[in-house]
């Protein structure tokens, strides 16, 4: 369930209602009975879970493992990158 923000009309009063979808937006100021009006919110942010779509802090664990060990075979690749590339060159060369 969405939580709607209204401000009132007469007093300025802001506030939020926790409501369904479905529901009738609320008419009046809880604090004078004034009449309010729904504002448009910037919502709640959003974080994917499942394969694909991940939030760095919810990550699983394999796949924290997983790039792990692939940062270490990367920064090991760099010093042995060079030795690869002179290999390379031997053979077109």
């Amino acid at each position: 369930m969405p939580t709607y923000e209204y401000e009132c009309r007469k007093c300025g009063h802001h506030f939020e209602k926790f409501q369904r979808i479905s529901d009738a937006p609320a008419k009046r100021c809880p604090k004078c009975r004034g009449a309010v009006r729904r504002l448009l919110s910037a919502g709640a942010g959003v974080i994917f879970k499942g394969e694909g779509f991940y939030a760095t802090d919810y990550r699983s664990e394999s796949y924290r493992k997983r790039a792990a060990e692939e940062k270490k075979a990367s920064s090991g690749g760099e010093s042995s990158g060079g030795k690869e590339t002179g290999k390379s060159e031997g053979k077109t060369g």
